[in-house]
């Protein structure tokens, strides 16, 4: 079957994934690989905008590669690979900061966002963070790049440094990506009320032993109304019963969305029915990533490879561009 076009997507390394992580891209990564060519890239260089110490890159690096590729994320249909072993991106990077405007660059909302959460540390790479995102995506002539309604600017940005790009060298070298929206479910924490991360300590991570999940699972805030056993309660508002809809079978659903409301099932219980099917659903993945972590230098292999590939059509794009410039 022909496939549909290219994909590129990349997410920064943050270690051992969480459900969170899992439902929002890497369910989907697995998913796009049947009907295009996807280039996946772990974004170092990005990380480094808002890191505050490197110690940990390189571990948190591997230990996401395991979870991506134990997840389902294949290396024999997939391009996986480092951000930064790319040396042409640096390259595009630098071309593109030459047809940025800096006043579109400093009116994007992230980059507003990101002022507020670190005023002390405002560095360029910040401020071109969505150049850096575009060389990305228009280095490997991708055409579709998955992501929520959120950064819909940012590919905007991208498509007009492209639209820019061609217009000031008189060339059609850079491909303007389509925007494949996708509706990533919002993964509220163990705290019920906040998104679900690492550093709110309210996360449940996807390779947990089972019985750290359930430890986990069990601290979920439920209906705050429901004071006792015997208080009916509102599956609507529970954090527990929207896990239920993505782990648990359609009739455990309906039991649960009936029983809770009754007070015929009691949040223990539900959240021990949860916990069960949650690790049941990462059996497979838990045994899978365990073998992996086993050997750890083929993993290293496997993204080295994939930053062979990926260059093949970096260099590509690259000798183009250059061309279109008038280089020597």
């Amino acid at each position: 079957m022909a496939k549909k076009g290219r994909v590129f997507s990349g997410a920064r390394p943050t270690g051992r994934q969480h459900l969170g992580n899992y439902l929002g891209a890497i369910k989907n990564y697995v998913a796009l690989q049947e009907d295009y060519d996807c280039v996946y890239c772990i974004v170092d260089y990005h990380a480094l905008t808002t890191m505050e110490t490197t110690q940990n890159l390189k571990e948190n690096t591997l230990q996401m590669a395991l979870d991506w590729l134990a997840a389902g994320m294949d290396p024999r249909r997939s391009i996986i690979f480092i951000q930064s072993h790319v040396p042409e991106l640096a390259n595009l990077h630098t071309v593109l900061s030459m047809v940025a405007p800096l006043g579109k660059l400093t009116d994007l909302p992230t980059f507003k966002e990101k002022v507020r959460e670190q005023p002390h540390n405002v560095n360029y790479g910040l401020v071109g963070y969505p150049v850096l995102m575009s060389a990305d995506i228009l280095l490997y002539k991708a055409d579709t790049v998955p992501v929520g309604e959120d950064q819909a600017p940012h590919i905007e940005f991208a498509r007009e440094m492209a639209r820019s790009f061609n217009y000031r060298f008189g060339a059609n070298v850079l491909i303007e990506p389509q925007m494949k929206a996708t509706e990533f479910p919002r993964v509220l924490g163990t705290d019920g009320e906040r998104k679900m991360s690492k550093s709110l300590n309210n996360h449940i991570e996807i390779s947990s032993s089972p019985e750290e999940t359930q430890k986990r699972v069990m601290t979920m805030v439920t209906d705050p109304a429901r004071k006792l056993r015997s208080d009916p309660g509102n599956p609507d508002v529970c954090n527990v019963y929207s896990m239920h809809k993505m782990f648990s079978s359609r009739e455990e659903i309906d039991m649960v969305n009936v029983e809770c409301r009754r007070a015929g099932i009691g949040c223990v219980d539900c959240k021990k029915l949860l916990a069960k099917n949650m690790n049941h659903y990462f059996e497979p993945f838990r045994g899978k990533r365990a073998e992996l972590s086993q050997h750890p230098e083929q993993i290293w292999d496997i993204l080295d490879d994939g930053a062979n590939r990926a260059r093949a059509i970096a260099s590509q794009t690259m000798q183009e561009v250059r061309a279109a410039i008038g280089l020597p």
